[in-house]
């Protein structure tokens, strides 16, 4: 098969969902799955939606309509602040997303009005993370005039921890999210039944039992596709790891020094990088870079392998200890975290593959 290629095994995805989808439905809330990390790769969602995902969810309009066109049967939800000059193709391809600004709802409201359908919003409330949301003084005035929009129907609030600021989720925050929400219930005269509690950051305090019973609503996307628990990226209970693997061939394997020789300076990303002198050690060159991968986010499989670094187009590899020995045109496997799967999956470079089991 051709590489640098990215293996997806939407079968292990699913059992992630069902797993992590059990847990969230025992207390009584939606989950909207994520599908970003994967660009909305159509095995991805529907290994999702089998998996008892309530709607599926995107940052990028255009991936919402690659949903759309896949036909999954849910809801689809934009993640991200819609942006103005998208306000047509949002009404067009979403059926919910999530908002801040008075401005951009009104303008929602004008084109969900032009298209003939009932837009849905959740109001973003800032908890602390610093991220996207109003600030929770701010919330009930831009409720109560939202509620006089005539196509649009404000669902509830919700709000975003451990992305930005890395504030993590605690019945302090999400109680402070329930109060802001009964202030904007009593001016607008809206339910506001939905309570978007954050993302996968939220499961352990809902694995914990502390979860207040009102927040029914997650946008989960890490735990389930790559079985992590964001926090700290531990493997998260009753999900595999597995789901997803770059593989990449080896160009070059020479025996070099481990610490450059000669006056360095910065590399061409602009970045000084620090050395660790292992000696003389084997090293592979293989045919994936920076500009495909977040290589610091890559593990290899073979545990005795070593990431170094990489420059635009190669990734460097201690392989002196590796289990298996390899020589050029061998193969090299290596688990992406999160931010490495999600270049992965947006890189026209990197051939997409779907396997089973």
């Amino acid at each position: 098969m051709p590489t640098p290629r990215l293996e997806l095994f939407p079968d292990r995805i699913t059992a992630n969902a069902r797993s992590v989808m059990a847990l969230c439905h025992a207390h009584g809330a939606q989950v909207a799955a994520v599908t970003k990390v994967t660009a909305a790769h159509p095995e991805v969602a529907r290994a999702l939606a089998l998996g008892g995902a309530d709607m599926l969810a995107d940052s990028r309009v255009s991936n919402l309509a690659s949903l759309k066109a896949q036909n999954h049967g849910l809801p689809l939800l934009l993640l991200r602040i819609p942006t103005p000059s998208q306000i047509e193709a949002v009404v067009r391809e979403a059926q919910l997303s999530l908002n801040s600004s008075l401005d951009t709802l009104r303008a929602l409201s004008e084109a969900a009005g032009r298209a003939g359908v009932r837009h849905q919003a959740i109001v973003m409330v800032d908890m602390g993370d610093l991220r996207e949301g109003v600030w929770p003084d701010r919330a009930v005035d831009l409720v109560r005039e939202a509620a006089k929009l005539p196509h649009l129907e404000i669902l509830g609030l919700g709000c975003n921890l451990a992305c930005y600021g890395g504030v993590i989720p605690s019945e302090t925050n999400m109680r402070k999210l329930m109060e802001v929400r009964e202030a904007c219930r009593v001016a607008s005269g809206l339910p506001l039944d939905l309570l978007s509690g954050g993302n996968s950051a939220n499961l352990p305090l809902l694995a914990s039992g502390k979860m207040p019973a009102e927040i029914n609503h997650f946008r989960l996307g890490e735990a389930i596709i790559l079985g992590r628990n964001v926090i700290d990226r531990s493997p998260w209970p009753g999900t595999r790891q597995d789901t997803c693997r770059l593989v990449a061939e080896v160009v070059e394997l020479e025996r070099k020094p481990s610490v450059p020789i000669g006056e360095t300076g910065q590399d061409a990303f602009g970045g000084t990088p620090t050395f660790v002198d292992r000696g003389v050690r084997a090293r592979a060159i293989c045919n994936v870079g920076r500009q495909d991968v977040v290589v610091d986010g890559l593990d290899p499989v073979d545990a005795g392998m070593i990431v170094l670094g990489g420059s635009s187009d190669h990734l460097i590899v201690d392989v002196e200890e590796g289990h298996e020995r390899v020589k050029v045109g061998d193969e090299i496997a290596f688990y992406p975290g999160y931010g490495a799967l999600l270049a992965l999956s947006t890189s026209p470079y990197v051939q997409k593959i779907v396997l089973p089991g």
